[in-house]
């Protein structure tokens, strides 16, 4: 099954993206990778598409933030590159290595040790029954046999201290019921650890915990990355969070990723309309109550049998006709920076950047006053060291 068809092809002038010539191989990518779910009974069978042609990657020792609101694909897309989901259409690479030719029990474990998952339930994801101690041995027989068995133990302490368990050893004999939500989320990262992952499928990990704790499994995941060389997607609807810890960021609204780049690019000058009011309905506690009819209108994006056009096309103060009759396709906009946006693909066309101001910043202006935001306000530097505000 194919996506919904784009409609007339966008004029030339940004290119789509793609591996350029002479790059680092990534670590994870995905070309037009799509998801759809039947729904209706008999008769009156359509298909909601989760995932729509996400085209992305996850480079060698960098945390990338899939983020966006509830119901945007982000999880569908981390279930399908830990193969819980098979895609509708689209291909996935895992070092070059298309994932349908994983045939063999063997190409399958060995993928899923290098590709695991920490899951947003810290609650569920133990099992109550069993000792700390079982799970991270158990996965350490699966997927690294060659570990001897009277070195096992010395390992699951190791990965335990690593995630900031200690001491590992005494840590190892609890149950979880004896553990913290937090505690038991640093155990899910350490059972992932243990496999000698090459990425790490983190699933909103900090969403349940108590805000006064999320910040130290973000210097976890922050040392997993520094002293470990892990990659991890980072799924989360928080944007300070992913502000903090993450090297580059993916936007995604109703199943199609709508924007992507370094992660201070995307946050400190956003190109599409969406990310632009994302970032403008962050809490401020200098900017007065106000909510505008710019922020309430329209309708709730169509993901059951879309048609042509731009999902956030109907919510956009910006938009125009072409926008809800050809669907936008992801363009590099600039080196490393990547926009689905009529909006702002005219406008490196007409070549505002070098006129003078960053791209569309004459569109983020009036979003932001539709946000009730003053434009001329700089926004506050943060330092890291700070941690994300709640």
């Amino acid at each position: 099954m194919t996506s919904p068809a784009s409609g007339t092809p966008v004029p030339p002038g940004p290119v789509p993206i793609g591996p350029a010539k002479g790059t680092p191989q990534p670590l994870l990518a995905a070309q037009g990778l799509t998801r759809t779910f039947g729904v209706g009974g008999l008769g009156h069978r359509r298909h909601l598409y989760a995932v729509d042609e996400a085209t992305f990657e996850v480079g060698s020792a960098e945390i990338v933030a899939l983020v966006g609101e509830s119901g945007s694909g982000k999880s569908t897309i981390a279930r399908l590159l830990a193969r819980v989901y098979a895609p509708t259409a689209g291909d996935i690479w895992f070092q070059g290595v298309p994932l349908a030719r994983l045939r063999s029990r063997a190409d399958v474990l060995g993928y899923r040790a290098a590709v695991p998952m920490v899951f947003q339930d810290p609650f569920s994801s133990l099992n109550p029954a069993y000792r700390v101690s079982h799970g991270i041995i158990r996965g350490l027989k699966l997927h690294r046999p060659d570990v001897p068995a009277p070195d096992r133990l010395a390992e699951a302490a190791r990965v335990l201290e690593a995630v900031g368990l200690t001491p590992g050893r005494e840590v190892l004999h609890r149950y979880p019921y004896e553990l913290s939500g937090g505690q038991r989320q640093r155990v899910g990262f350490a059972q992932a650890l243990a496999y000698k992952p090459k990425v790490i499928l983190a699933d909103e990990p900090v969403s349940m915990l108590d805000i006064s704790i999320r910040i130290g499994l973000l210097n976890v995941m922050a040392r997993l990355r520094d002293d470990e060389g892990v990659s991890l997607l980072y799924i989360t609807h928080d944007i300070a969070s992913a502000r903090y810890v993450a090297d580059r960021m993916m936007v995604m609204y109703a199943g199609r990723i709508v924007e992507s780049g370094p992660v201070e690019e995307v946050l400190g000058n956003p190109r599409h309309p969406y990310t632009q009011l994302l970032v403008a309905a962050v809490p401020d506690p200098r900017a007065e109550l106000a909510v505008t009819a710019e922020m309430t209108k329209g309708e709730p994006p169509k993901v059951i049998d879309p048609v042509p056009g731009c999902r956030f096309a109907d919510r956009c103060p910006l938009a125009r006709e072409v926008c809800r009759r050809v669907t936008p396709p992801l363009l590099e906009l600039q080196p490393g920076i990547q926009t689905a946006c009529h909006v702002a693909a005219d406008d490196v066309g007409r070549g505002e950047e070098s006129a003078g101001g960053p791209v569309g910043s004459v569109q983020r202006q009036d979003l932001l006053l539709a946000a009730g935001r003053d434009p001329g306000q700089p926004e506050r530097d943060r330092d890291p060291g700070d941690g994300p505000p709640a």
